[in-house]
């Protein structure tokens, strides 16, 4: 007997619930169906995935599966979705993933352009971090990635977008804000300071040293820039955040701190490739190299 993606979820939904009766309840199943398909799925493997009867305690095996299991169904369900949406859209769907701070500057310019380009085109934007950029590429959701990362993937194509900036961003009433005075990367730890995903890729040596001690890491751009107009936090990124963030904060920069973050725009490789998706990879690129570079 072979794997089935029903097995999975099977599994998955008595793992979280850790007993029979509320797995069958949330799969719509009987009880006596639901430890049928475990037997089966345990049968296959020739191994245990839960420690006694109770299927409220996973066995070594049981956890690795049930995290490559999640990974699975993840995936299964998401290319079931892009099936359909398919269906639904006989014009095609463009879809990008992007950094947040580049979504910001991008999305907006795309959606318009292509929109009156292919009337009835459908349009999917995800705003996320790098590494899930990646992911959906090479996962195949979707077309275009902009990330702040250079990686080399198979059936992906990369070129670099732009370099920008990486300065402190804090609230206009921070004693840092003075213009008249020269910002050293020693001061910024001086205040209490916020990491940031994009902190981890500066490798200026004195940063990346004094960056080990911020013990506060905030994961989302829209959290993290309403923290800092608190003034009660500073954070260092790249000095483009500021086309999209609100008022009452500014970027200046730090003496000594060289690094640029570099934005690359990745393409997958799609035989053919929609005329479409080649319209929205050369529009991102003219409308980018048509505007001044951020500083």
């Amino acid at each position: 007997m072979s794997l089935k993606i029903e097995m999975l979820r099977c599994f998955c939904a008595v793992a979280k619930a850790g007993n029979l009766a509320e797995a069958a309840d949330q799969l719509g199943r009987t009880q006596s169906a639901v430890s049928m398909t475990l037997k089966q799925l345990e049968a296959h493997l020739n191994a245990p995935l839960f420690e006694g009867e109770r299927k409220n305690r996973l066995t070594r095996l049981g956890e690795q599966v049930l995290t490559l299991s999640l990974g699975q169904i993840r995936q299964f369900d998401s290319t079931v979705q892009a099936i359909e949406a398919s269906a639904r859209a006989p014009q095609g769907i463009l879809r990008i993933a992007a950094v947040p701070s580049v979504a910001a500057l991008t999305f907006p310019q795309v959606v318009r352009h292509m929109s009156d380009l292919y009337p009835g085109l459908q349009i999917e934007l995800r705003d996320t971090d790098s590494q899930q950029v990646m992911d959906a590429l090479v996962q195949g959701q979707a077309d275009l990635g902009l990330a702040s990362a250079d990686q080399v993937i198979g059936g992906v194509r990369s070129e670099l977008l732009f370099e920008d900036s990486y300065g402190v961003i804090l609230s206009a009433t921070d004693p840092l804000a003075d213009p008249d005075r020269s910002i050293a990367i020693h001061d910024l730890f001086q205040r209490p300071f916020l990491r940031n995903a994009l902190c981890e890729q500066i490798r200026t040596p004195e940063f990346a040293e004094e960056l080990g001690a911020a013990n506060v890491v905030v994961h989302n751009t829209q959290s993290l820039l309403a923290m800092v107009r608190t003034g009660d936090w500073v954070t260092v990124l790249p000095q483009s955040v500021l086309r999209f963030a609100q008022d009452g904060l500014i970027f200046r920069p730090v003496k000594g701190l060289q690094d640029q973050r570099q934005v690359y725009l990745y393409l997958r490789d799609q035989d053919p490739c929609p005329a479409y998706v080649q319209k929205a990879h050369a529009f991102i690129k003219s409308m980018i190299h048509s505007e001044p570079a951020p500083a």
